[in-house]
């Protein structure tokens, strides 16, 4: 028997549906929690995002649209950084459980390892099931090169033992959770997230173009992303200097994230000025997410080379606007991108490999126009109300079993 969820808690400390991608923490994450939302809205939940207040002065609630909104929960100082935040999670668990207090709802939805932590006290104070969807896992990406602290992993253990559901993008990420944590599979659920195909889909690249002042004679590569070590923009800017094409330009869209971002972006125009091919990049700041679908349609091919990745909604996204895309073989990246069908994957981050698909793609344009249809047609199986829908069934299940026990309960 599947019960129904009328009101349900979404946790987002971190970082907030309403800020813009891109920039600073803000990712895909940001995107995956308002889309959901909204579709989880318009399918009948009552939906709450609970997040830490990030700016001074912001309202308490914010009332998105019916059945939406966000509630701004003071934990520190809003200025914090993400790698501080752990310090108020305690705090930022006291806020939504006052607020929970006169507005009861039926299950809670927690996005990422923070906000994990701060669902499994809720779950056992109030007892209510627990969904976590983790978008990162520490193990995952220290084993990619991108080290994370032990008490992030033991964090993470510790709530992928209570969860009542744990959401993985695709299968690749289930995987991980059982061989990295030892998650139990039946409690794994694959619901993979969609693209807004009224933003995402083919589109007149010259017009695109000439949007964005871009010629039409020459190739443009595009890097969609939070600048920082594990995205890899350093990748794409040698693989620009080993092209056959020596006209060949980069756009990279996004802003610099965490600690390490501003060194990251030095060091990338450092690099690039080294092999010559700085005035070929264009640094372009974060955009309003709808607005990528205009980078999307005027690049001959997009490059994700992230280290990790456990969806790629860039990846998706580009496909979506019949994009070629060249990712690295990790994560979800391996189920987005089909090899010789919507794009190509590549075994590391060495720019030679990189550069030799590029080239393949751009002097090719049988070959591109292939991949274009083939990356579209893959896309439109991927919508965020059949996600809502598998998410529904989900909630819905867990409200009428018995909640899992916690041995650190």
């Amino acid at each position: 028997m599947t019960a129904i969820v009328q009101r349900l808690a979404v946790l987002s400390l971190h970082t907030s549906p309403l800020v813009q991608p891109g920039m600073g923490d803000s990712g895909g994450m940001n995107v995956y929690v308002r889309e959901l939302v909204a579709s989880l809205a318009q399918a009948g939940i009552d939906c709450t995002v609970y997040t830490r207040a990030w700016a001074p002065d912001l309202p308490e609630v914010v009332d998105i649209e019916p059945g939406f909104r966000v509630v701004h929960v003071p934990a520190g100082d809003p200025g914090l950084g993400k790698e501080d935040l752990d310090s108020v999670i305690e705090e930022f668990t006291d806020g939504v459980l006052a607020h929970l207090a006169d507005h009861p709802v039926d299950a809670v939805h927690a996005n990422y390892w923070m906000s994990g932590v701060a669902g499994h006290r809720i779950k056992h104070t109030l007892g209510l099931p627990l969904v976590v969807t983790f978008h990162t896992l520490g193990r995952v990406k220290s084993a990619g090169g991108d080290p994370e602290p032990t008490h992030r992993i033991e964090a993470e253990a510790s709530v992928i033992g209570c969860a009542d559901a744990i959401l993985a993008n695709t299968e690749a990420e289930a995987d991980e959770l059982v061989r990295f944590y030892g998650a139990d599979p039946a409690r794994i659920e694959v619901v993979p997230p969609g693209v807004d195909h009224a933003f995402f889909s083919p589109g007149e690249r010259h017009g695109a173009r000439a949007a964005l002042g871009l010629a039409d004679d020459h190739p443009v590569l595009l890097f969609v992303g939070r600048i920082q070590p594990l995205k890899g923009l350093d990748v794409s800017v040698r693989a620009l200097a080993c092209l056959e094409r020596d006209d060949a330009v980069l756009l990279a869209v996004g802003g610099t994230s965490g600690p390490a971002g501003e060194a990251h972006l030095a060091e990338v125009i450092d690099e690039a000025r080294d092999l010559g091919v700085l005035d070929r990049v264009r640094f372009v700041e974060a955009q309003p997410h709808h607005l990528l679908s205009t980078f999307y349609r005027a690049a001959d091919v997009v490059h994700v080379p992230s280290r990790s990745e456990s969806f790629g909604l860039v990846a998706l996204e580009a496909a979506a606007c019949g994009t070629p895309v060249i990712a690295t073989a990790v994560g979800g990246l391996q189920t987005l991108v089909q090899h010789g069908r919507s794009g190509f994957l590549v075994d590391g981050r060495d720019p030679g490999e990189w550069a030799a698909v590029t080239d393949r793609v751009l002097r090719d344009p049988v070959l591109a126009e292939r991949l274009s249809l083939g990356g579209a047609g893959i896309a439109r199986g991927f919508t965020w109300s059949t996600t809502a829908g598998r998410l529904r069934r989900v909630y819905g299940d867990l409200a009428v079993r018995v909640l899992v026990e916690c041995a650190a309960a």
